[in-house]
Formats: structure tokens, sequence, C-alpha cells
């Protein structure tokens, strides 16, 4: 039974992400709700969706598949910060490439978090999820987190090209001179140099948002975050 709760949640949570668009759910919504009520809405039903998911890994049958390293921890503590920070820094940002981000107020020659990665949130569920996948090596936990990897990672490449699509090569070509989908590329290669400093409020929030989650782990989650 506890098998059957672990898929059940994956896919819903999987479904729920997918089936309002192809059904034509989500624009009706919108319309309804307008576009920050929907998101306020989604985003509260996917968050207890992944909370019912985690839950339910905890009560599935413990199957080993690979041992515990301390490296696999500090991994994991090295690797939340940088995806909290994309997250944070990518939310509502000028980035007409990703759908979490704005089309208005873009500026190509500062494109902001857009420099480090057109898909910010979609890196921080990579980082998440491969970060965890990694430090629990067991068959309910690979359950639970490589559908998140997968997503991330196919999801990248989806966007990046529908957006292409809807802007044409000639835009796309111009708006992402000093850009790119893997993270920090376009620093290495010398195209996007950063011109200003980081939004203080929201890298305050980035520092209130990983020590929230670090104090919440082992109540909330059970397990002691720490290396």
């Amino acid at each position: 039974m506890d098998w059957i709760e672990l898929i059940a949640a994956v896919t819903l949570f999987m479904l729920s992400h997918r089936i309002p668009a192809w059904i034509g759910v989500k624009e009706g919504l919108i319309a309804r709700l307008g576009r920050a009520g929907y998101t306020m809405a989604f985003s509260a039903i996917s968050l207890l969706l992944l909370w019912w998911l985690i839950v339910a890994a905890g009560r599935a049958p413990f199957v080993p598949l690979w041992d515990q390293a301390i490296w696999h921890r500090w991994a994991v503590n090295l690797l939340m910060p940088a995806a909290i920070a994309l997250a944070v820094f990518g939310v509502g940002a000028p980035n007409p490439f990703a759908f979490e981000g704005r089309a208005q107020g873009y500026d190509p020659s500062r494109p902001g978090i857009v420099g480090v990665t057109r898909q910010p949130l979609l890196w921080a569920l990579a980082l998440w999820s491969g970060a965890h996948l990694l430090a629990n090596g067991d068959l309910a936990h690979v359950i639970l987190f490589t559908p998140f990897l997968l997503l991330a990672l196919i999801g990248t490449r989806v966007v990046e090209t529908r957006r292409q699509r809807m802007m044409g090569d000639d835009a796309w070509t111009r708006l992402t001179a000093g850009t790119s989908t893997l993270p920090l590329w376009a620093l290495i290669r010398g195209s996007w140099q950063p011109k200003s400093p980081p939004d203080p409020v929201r890298l305050v929030l980035v520092f209130g948002t990983w020590a929230a989650l670090w104090q919440a782990h082992a109540p909330v989650i059970g397990v002691w975050p720490g290396p």
C-alpha cells in the first residue's frame, strides 16, 4: 500500500503540471482568477502535492540502492544555496525566455539573472532534485527525485524551443547574445559581465529562505541537513 501511495503521489503531481495546459483548463482559470490569482492557487496546490509526495516517500519501504557518503551531504549543502538563489532571483524577474519570468522590462544589455541562465527556476529544480537524489540512494527517494530531475532537464529544452519559435530566430539571436542556458556559461565565454550588484531585497530573501529551510528540515522532513 505504501508503494501505491508513492506512485499515486508522483503521478498526480506530474499530471497536475501538464493536464491543465493540455485540456485548456489553465486559460479558463487565468480568465477567472487573473494570472496572479492563478499562480497563487497553482503554487499552493503544488506545495500541498509536494508535501504529500515527500511524506509518501518517507512511508515507503526502505530498499537501499547505494550507500550515502559524506561528500554526498556536502554536495547537497553546497548546491542548495545556489538552487535557492536561482529560484529567488528568477521568479518574477524580467525574463522573456522562462515561464516564471516577465517579458516587461527585459534589457539585453543588462540581463540580470538571465545572464546567469535563461532558465533559473528549472535549473534550481535540477540542482535540488539532483543533489537530493545523490544523497538518498534508496528506491523510494529515487522514485521521488528522478522525475523532478528529468522534468527540469527536459523542460529546459522544451521551454527554450517554444520561446525561440514564438520570438523568431532573429529576435532570439539578438536577445540571447549575452545569455546562456547552462548556468554561468555566458560569463565563462565572456559574452556577459555583471554590471550591477544583486538586488539586496532578493539577496536577503535568499538567506532567509535558506535559513528557514535549514531549520525546518529536521522537524518537517525528519532528517538533519548538516554534513
